[in-house]
């Protein structure tokens, strides 16, 4: 009884078997065969339920040394086709590809798949809670020595029961819907700026990303204009493996003659192991980072001389501009009459600003070494750095008041004076003006300037010699007054003489120095308890009053003022140490615009509600950020633009470190700020605005990426 039970129940499988798929389990059909690959349809539900969508997948397995293809399968090969003509219940299906991988074979560069591969698939619901018949048929061109159309014929009904899941289907579909490129916010990735280069007869692209995590294993896939086609990238890393530049050459045109890349919309896939990020992209001008001949090299090192003179009448500069005007006002007098003196003064104040740049070139690479983020200015994250300079300053302005002066030991003296060519020892060694052009440099990089964040995005992205190289040309903009003169020594004749009037001048130059000082103690005051701060002032404030009580003493008063001086100077700066950042609490100022904190995962969702997204990274230490808020933000018509409905204004403040907005301004090669740029329907790329702001420009800005609405 038992056999002939076991013989009808095996016939009765063979039968459903022969009777084809529509009869199969409710969430999948039956392996189908073909030459090369076997294939079936999944869905991670058994019934439609209440579901607008069924999820689902084509689930391929593919036999050795066979493979498939992605939706842009490069030199050779088509992506599958899907006819769903005969379903019911069915609306419009859509079918996802995970990330591909690069096969190269006869000199062909392919994209696809290989082993096994689900294509995720999107069934919308016609009537909610009706069953739903799905028909199916499905090319898939599969490859090893030759090529073959592998040809399916699917078919499921999901009842109008519930949806209930099947774990197994649902794991797998969720698995392979994971490694479809998204906008790379879950795996820690974003492409950058996309530029054209001139490299072959063809053209290419030069593509920069950065990473949460170091990459690994990158590739970069490309899809423009059809009829164009790309080879394999050249990728170089930097900063720890998490920043990543791709050069790739167009080997195809779809013109003839070629047409430059410049102006053209991409689609860029980045795929680095199980993760991958996606996005589209105008590609921008030929990039001068692209340049690899003696012009284009001329071209960015005179693109940084010209930033670093530039930098010179730049907001962030006005706080040193005392220490500058002092020391160009004292070559009206007894040194204009000797020019030597005069040219090895200013020389040393040139040198101290060349070489304040190279110190930071060298924290760049440094920096970059360890993995960490760079950035134009990111010194004034860190309150030490903050409470050494206010310390600085305030020493500064106590030696312009008279309350103190540096007399050099007497070797150091001789060694001055015969380097200076005088007959005799003087007091005035070169180390007070190299002093002089260091300081000035280190306090004029809270912003950056017109040209200079061009020169930067070209050499952090670049290894120590293009750094160095990139650093020294900023420098020596920022230089070249000083060297004109220099070169020039009768330039000093025009300057007025000294006179009792220099007294109030250093007076005046000296509270300066003071109100530069407490500028640097507002900035402290955000990235350690307010508290805190007011001990770093009031250390100050008693510098400042020894110094003075110092100067009217005796012998014994004036060495114990230098000892009491010296270590509230050294408590000032150690003081920030003791206080974690947690503690300090950022208040933002009370303003008309309904600023929303920022999160660069945010954009892409507000642009496709139709919004425009204005996005401001500032920081409590950038100057040139504090005058475009002042002129042009914060002032109508544009703060009035910004507080429009449909306008979303995100504030990114990067007062203190945030990887994330470094990785942002990284994304976008910039490494300074301000850094302004705007969002929307019409430009869904972002339009990236000036580092110093005009009205005008924001406006067009606001307009342009509203697009048709407008």
């Amino acid at each position: 009884m038992r056999s002939r039970l076991a013989f009808l129940a095996a016939a009765a499988l063979s039968l459903a078997a022969l009777a084809g798929p529509g009869l199969a389990g409710a969430a999948e059909t039956p392996w189908q065969q073909a030459k090369g690959a076997s294939a079936r349809l999944v869905t991670a539900v058994d019934g439609t339920g209440t579901l607008g969508e069924i999820p689902a997948g084509l689930h391929i397995r593919l036999d050795p040394h066979w493979k498939t293809y992605w939706r842009s399968p490069g030199d050779a090969g088509l992506p599958p086709a899907l006819d769903w003509a005969g379903s019911q219940n069915l609306g419009t299906a859509t079918l996802a590809y995970p990330a591909p991988h690069r096969f190269q074979l006869f000199g062909l560069e392919t994209y696809g798949y290989e082993t096994e591969v689900v294509f995720p698939l999107t069934l919308p619901v016609a009537q909610a809670g009706q069953p739903q018949h799905l028909a199916l048929a499905a090319t898939v061109l599969v490859c090893s020595d030759i090529c073959i159309p592998a040809n399916f014929k699917f078919a499921l009904d999901l009842p109008a029961g519930p949806a209930a899941p099947d774990p197994d289907a649902a794991n797998l579909i969720d698995r392979y819907a994971n490694t479809v490129p998204g906008d790379g916010a879950a795996a820690g990735l974003a492409i950058g700026p996309v530029a054209a280069t001139a490299a072959g007869p063809n053209g290419g692209l030069r593509i920069e990303a950065t990473a949460r995590e170091p990459f690994q294993a990158p590739d970069v896939f490309v899809e423009g204009t059809p009829g164009d086609a790309f080879a394999a990238p050249r990728i170089t890393t930097s900063e720890g493996g998490r920043r990543l530049v791709a050069e790739i050459d167009r080997i195809q045109s779809a013109d003839d003659p070629p047409k430059g890349l410049s102006g053209t919309p991409v689609a860029l896939t980045l795929v680095d192991g199980p993760r991958s990020v996606e996005a589209k992209a105008t590609v921008g001008p030929v990039a001068a980072a692209t340049a690899t001949g003696a012009a284009g090299w001329l071209g960015i090192l005179g693109v940084a001389l010209l930033g670093g003179l530039i930098l010179n009448l730049m907001p962030c500069v006005l706080p040193v501009l005392s220490l500058k005007l002092l020391s160009i006002v004292k070559l009206g007098g007894v040194e204009a009459r000797t020019p030597r003196r005069q040219r090895l003064g200013l020389l040393a104040t040139a040198a101290g600003i060349v070489a304040s740049f190279l110190v930071l070139a060298g924290g760049a690479v440094a920096l970059k070494a360890a993995g960490a983020s760079v950035g134009w200015g990111i010194q004034f994250q860190e309150p030490v750095f903050l409470a050494a300079m206010a310390v600085i300053v305030t020493l500064f302005g106590a030696n312009m008041l008279g309350l103190f002066e540096v007399v050099l030991p007497g070797r150091a003296m001789d060694a001055a004076a015969r380097a200076s060519g005088a007959g005799r020892p003087e007091r005035n060694g070169l180390v007070a003006p190299f002093l002089t052009g260091a300081f000035a440099t280190l306090l004029a990089t809270p912003c950056s300037a017109p040209f200079v964040g061009t020169a930067l995005g070209f050499a952090l992205s670049r290894g120590p010699v293009e750094i160095g190289a990139i650093f020294a040309a900023l420098g020596l903009g920022m230089a070249l007054p000083y060297l004109l003169i220099a070169a020039v020594p009768g330039l000093a004749r025009l300057l007025p003489r000294p006179g009792r009037w220099m007294v109030w001048v250093k007076a005046v130059l000296g509270l300066a120095l003071f109100g530069t000082a407490a500028w640097l103690l507002t900035v402290l005051a955000v990235q350690v308890p307010p508290a805190a701060a007011a001990v770093v002032a009031a250390a100050l404030a008693a510098i400042v009053l020894v110094l003075w009580l110092r100067r009217r003493g005796g012998i014994a008063l004036r060495r114990a003022g230098v000892v009491v001086a010296m270590v509230l100077a050294l408590a000032a700066v150690l003081l920030p140490l003791r206080f974690d950042r947690s503690d300090a609490a950022t208040v933002q100022a009370a303003s008309a615009i309904p600023w929303i904190r920022f999160d660069r995962a945010t954009i892409p969702t507000l642009v496709r509600e139709g919004k425009v997204v204005f996005v401001d990274v500032t920081a409590d230490w950038c100057l040139t950020c504090k005058v475009n808020k002042l002129l042009v933000i914060d002032r109508d018509p544009v703060a009035a633009a910004l507080a429009a409905p449909g306008v979303a204004p995100l504030l990114a403040d990067w007062t203190n470190p945030d990887p994330a907005i470094a990785d942002y301004l990284a994304a976008h090669g910039r490494y300074g700020i301000p850094f302004n740029a705007v969002y929307g329907p019409g430009a869904p790329d972002g339009i990236l605005l000036p580092e110093l702001l005009s009205t005008d420009a924001v406006l067009d800005a606001l307009k342009q990426a509203r697009g048709a609405s407008s």
